[in-house]
């Protein structure tokens, strides 16, 4: 086990002083655009004679350090100094006392700052962006290393951290956190609402999660609500009703969920992911909301999290595969139980259909396709986030269950959970694990030496194995439809894809997406006979409509790609339609306009990153 290896994307040693726990008192100020209070940070001290205490920061704006009550000296290093990125921040340089804490005891330093108008953990809105348009609206997004502009912190997942807080916010808003709310201590007034939280189980920095809103909730389950404005909650309660079976099906593979309260919070849709596995508050964009839980699938993603991800972690964001691989698997198993194989399988055919193409994007020898990527530091983890840890880390165990069979792997996979809860690990320790767990039969060891791992974890590009042979039942219809377009279809009806559920009209148009000579005369065609298609609200349909347009020159589609990338935010969604964009002479110029004008109200994680993919940045 590597659980205290040091990572190069956070400035402390980690292997010499490690925070355990947290306790936060901010105030929620909308007229500054800050949180406003303080962190005490309790550390546990593995080494003798220590004279400072290094942590991570970005535009924070530190006031006065204590220790002991006694206040400390403090300074900040340069940001970018030694080559590392300057999304890493600056160090926050801590004076400790004269006589340093000895090794075996507790360090408690307790800050007082605020964050900045840079904080690019914190999204604020305006009272006009919210859906009720009367109060506005925060909420944070800290993965990768965001956290530490919220808050001076040891910002590596490798450190995990249990955390209480009290959090202060003009009334009659609410706010949120991940972790369990208590009730009893909540306290509202005419001018003051104050929450308390408390959350007891080690997690990383970048799962402190905040937000604050207009928010009512809906009970969906024994343990899970759902929150949001008033104008959507009823109808996320709707759609994300199956909750509570998702959970019981990840504890009948992984074992108990021990996190308390598992809730919904639906975001404004600026929001820049499909969902975020921030602890007893998953946060989920709004274009879920498809009005027949064709999209809850995403829902059974994050609850995988609880174990592969929140309870289990990466112990740095070169090993991020192992975070996203285990969860994908869970998911399609999850999946699998609630519905059928087919189902699952199918998921997974549209899997490896992104895998494809993300790799096309980014070349097949750029070091991002490996499985385990390299960063010294001097990259921000945020450019290297990609569908690649997750599709072919889902293929890489995927294939190994083909070897071992299911019952074996499915056994695996709960001791890796076993052996690791509370703890954080890298690629090494995983395959240890997996060759001790199949140590007992020779014939299972002798399968697991012959696949060639170094090709697995460290070559570019796809997988080193050949697509698996998954159910195509569900698959081969759409198959055969895509084939009557490509060849020239002279009859096409609506009655085509009146029996296609939604998952078959993504792969439908993800077949012909991929086509390199589709033309804007039967995108036309097909938009004048599939009305269930060319009008569709459902997000992951539109979205693959909109890019068969834009890959085919088809000139209605520009409008509605530049519609789609201003009334939502979610990056899945948002970088690859500014992309094809940018490959279109004619669309460009006003992407780079559109772009620009609504720059000030995307999320600032979505707006570094689409600046890059346009060349303005």
């Amino acid at each position: 086990m590597v659980e205290f290896e040091n990572d190069p994307c956070c400035f402390s040693d980690i292997t010499k002083i490690r925070t355990k726990s947290i306790d936060f008192d901010w105030t929620i100020d909308y007229s500054l655009k800050q949180v406003l209070g303080s962190a005490e940070l309790t550390c546990d001290v593995f080494e003798e004679g220590l004279c400072t205490f290094m942590l991570d920061t970005r535009e924070l704006d530190v006031q006065k350090v204590l220790i002991e009550g006694n206040e400390m000296k403090f300074s900040f290093g340069e940001t970018g100094q030694n080559g590392k990125s300057e999304a890493l921040g600056k160090p926050l340089i801590i004076v400790l006392p004269d006589v340093p804490p000895p090794k075996g005891d507790d360090l408690v330093v307790k800050i007082f700052y605020n964050t900045t108008e840079k904080c690019s953990a914190l999204q604020w809105l305006t009272k006009e962006q919210t859906a009720g348009g009367e109060h506005p609206y925060m909420f944070s997004q800290c993965q990768a290393i965001h956290a530490r502009s919220l808050f001076p912190c040891q910002d590596s997942p490798g450190v995990k951290i249990k955390y209480t807080a009290k959090i202060s916010v003009a009334a009659p808003l609410v706010a949120l956190m991940s972790a369990n709310l208590l009730h009893d201590k909540t306290k509202k007034s005419d001018s003051v609402n104050t929450f308390y939280f408390s959350q007891s189980v080690p997690m990383p920095s970048y799962l402190v999660a905040i937000a604050s809103g207009a928010l009512e909730s809906r009970t969906i389950g024994p343990r899970s609500r759902v929150w949001s404005e008033k104008e959507f909650v009823d109808k996320a309660a709707f759609e994300f009703s199956q909750t509570e079976d998702f959970i019981k099906a990840g504890e009948s593979l992984l074992g108990p969920y021990v996190w308390g309260q598992y809730d919904l919070l639906v975001l404004p849709p600026s929001f820049p992911y499909g969902g975020m596995e921030n602890p007893c508050l998953t946060f989920v964009t709004p274009t879920l909301l498809a009005g027949d839980k064709s999209l809850a699938n995403v829902v059974a993603h994050e609850i995988a999290h609880s174990w592969t991800g929140n309870l289990v972690t990466n112990v740095n964001w070169q090993h991020f595969w192992l975070n996203e691989g285990h969860t994908v698997f869970v998911e399609r198993k999850i999946v699998g139980k609630i519905y059928d194989q087919p189902t699952a399988e199918f998921q997974a055919i549209g899997g490896w259909t992104g895998l494809v193409e993300t790799i096309d994007t980014f070349g097949a020898d750029h070091e991002y396709t490996k499985l385990v990527i390299k960063n010294d530091g001097s990259v921000d983890p945020d450019d290297s986030f990609s569908r690649v840890p997750y599709e072919k880390g889902f293929s890489l165990l995927y294939y190994l269950q083909s070897l071992l069979g299911v019952p074996k792997f499915e056994g695996f996979l709960k001791a890796y959970i076993e052996a690791f809860s509370y703890k954080a690990l890298n690629t090494q320790d995983w395959k240890d694990l997996l060759f001790k767990h199949f140590s007992g039969s020779e014939e299972d060891t002798a399968i697991l030496k012959k696949v060639d791992w170094d090709a697995w974890f460290n070559s570019t590009g796809m997988p080193p194995v050949t697509k698996p042979k998954y159910d195509t039942s569900l698959q081969d219809v759409c198959t055969s439809l895509a084939t009557k377009w490509r060849d020239g279809f002279s009859a096409p009806s609506a009655d085509d894809i009146s029996e296609f559920n939604s998952g078959q009209l993504q792969e439908f148009l993800d077949q012909l997406v991929l086509e390199s000579s589709f033309s804007s005369e039967k995108v036309q065609k097909m938009s004048d006979v599939y009305k269930g298609i060319s009008d569709s609200q459902n997000s992951e349909v539109r979205f693959r409509w909109i890019r068969l347009g834009l890959k085919s020159k088809y000139e209605p589609a520009i409008d509605n790609a530049l519609a789609m990338v201003t009334e939502q935010g979610r990056m899945k969604f948002t970088r690859p339609l500014y992309r094809d964009l940018k490959n279109w002479e004619l669309a460009l110029p006003r992407a780079i306009e559109t772009f620009k004008k609504n720059r000030p109200s995307m999320h600032p994680t979505t707006a570094a990153l689409v600046a890059k993919d346009l060349g303005l940045q």
